[in-house]
């Protein structure tokens, strides 16, 4: 959380009440400490993938289907969400709550790393949200930024990352180290304008204001670690 808790306590007093599916999630990730973006992200999401129309949504980490169900709910019976979670049993819990929600029909339901799927995916999709591990957000980001179409968004959670990207470099782990590289890299792209909204634990909008060329590999990839497809490779020599 960045900003104030007396600030985030008067936001979520302004929130209407959770209907019965979102509730539960939300009871869940609070009693499993699992990472839920909340209902403050939440209706972030599903206010951007409105106001653009979106259609086709991609998201590059999915856990048990939280943000898939703001996601969902911002399409009609045409749109299409692509879950993606490494864990089965976490795809299996996000396709009961979604059915549970009545949205599960707008769902692809993928299992396995995200990086690796969204090859299979050329796009253009309307909104891709990043939500994998920090230390892949270069990496992902190299294979979103092709994928979005102009005038979408690429969404990433965490970008202030509990506000360690604003301390000494010198103290930065793997994880902090990846996201704050990430954050300047998206702030210096020509194809995208970028706001960070200091939400939570930090919310990236970057708006695709132009075609990116496609590159063969890429451009940041997880430092010695990731080929274009995600897949771990030895350090180089």
């Amino acid at each position: 959380m960045i900003t104030d808790p007396k600030v985030e306590q008067y936001m979520h007093s302004l929130l209407p009440a959770a209907d019965a599916v979102q509730a539960e999630m939300e009871r869940i990730g609070a009693e499993r400490h699992f990472p839920i973006v909340g209902p403050l992200v939440g209706r972030l999401l599903l206010q951007v993938a409105r106001a653009i129309g979106a259609r086709d949504i991609f998201e590059m980490g999915s856990g048990f289907g939280y943000s898939t169900l703001w996601f969902a709910r911002a399409l009609d019976e045409s749109g299409r969400v692509v879950h993606t979670e490494m864990s089965d049993d976490l795809s299996e819990e996000a396709r009961r709550h979604l059915t549970r929600a009545g949205v599960a029909a707008r769902v692809t339901f993928e299992v396995g790393n995200a990086l690796d799927t969204i090859t299979r995916y050329p796009g253009p999709f309307d909104v891709i949200f990043i939500d994998v591990e920090k230390e892949d957000y270069p990496a992902a980001l190299d294979l979103a930024r092709v994928r979005v179409r102009p005038g979408g968004f690429i969404i990433t959670d965490n970008v202030l990352w509990s506000g360690k990207v604003a301390q000494d470099p010198s103290t930065f782990d793997a994880a902090t180290r990846a996201i704050d590289t990430y954050n300047r890299v998206t702030a210096a792209a020509p194809d995208f304008l970028t706001t960070i909204l200091p939400l939570r634990d930090g919310v990236a909008l970057h708006y695709k204001i132009a075609e990116t060329p496609r590159r063969t590999r890429p451009s940041s990839p997880r430092i010695g670690q990731l080929t274009p497809l995600g897949r771990k490779t030895p350090l180089p020599r």
